[in-house]
């Protein structure tokens, strides 16, 4: 990740309209929230448009963005948070046909015994996150797969650092 400077430097370009630096805020983000909407989204197809509407919100809320609280990057976990939620809230009224990813399995590179034992440690995982209440699957999820920090998780959560470190630590 960029030192807090370089990254403040950036929202100020992409605030400016540079495309430039909106493209660099997008390749700088996209893996953390893709990871993210695809613990939350199944198909995977779900978790791409996720993240899209995401950065779309981003660009027409960038006005708007002061900068305050906790920063950009939990700025833009609120809202792929509220996106999420939104597509929970549109899938709730259909059947679901199948649950979420957890963690990508492979990358494609290993041999078959790698991929076995890391779908069932995948798996492994997937369970015990399915058995976590949803307040704490959400708030790991953010520190965890978003890597945003205890404050960061604060903001976007509406609850103090000194919580999400504790209720981490349980």
């Amino acid at each position: 990740m960029e030192n807090d400077a370089g990254l403040v430097a950036l929202v100020e370009r992409a605030r400016g309209g540079d495309p430039a630096a909106w493209e660099s805020l997008y390749r700088r983000a996209y893996p953390r929230l893709l990871a993210y909407a695809r613990r939350r989204l199944a198909p995977d197809d779900a978790a791409k448009d996720a993240v899209a509407e995401t950065m779309a919100r981003a660009v027409r809320g960038m006005p708007s963005y002061r900068g305050e609280g906790a920063g950009f990057d939990a700025w833009l976990a609120g809202i792929v948070r509220h996106v999420v939620l939104d597509a929970q809230r549109r899938r709730a009224r259909k059947p679901a046909s199948s649950l979420p990813a957890a963690w990508d399995a492979s990358d494609g590179r290993d041999g078959a015994e790698d991929q076995l034992v890391r779908e069932e440690e995948a798996g492994a995982v997937r369970a015990a996150f399915e058995r976590l209440p949803e307040g704490d699957r959400e708030l790991l999820e953010l520190r965890v797969v978003l890597g945003l920090s205890a404050e960061e998780v604060a903001d976007v959560l509406g609850k103090r650092a000194g919580a999400v470190r504790m209720a981490q630590a349980r």
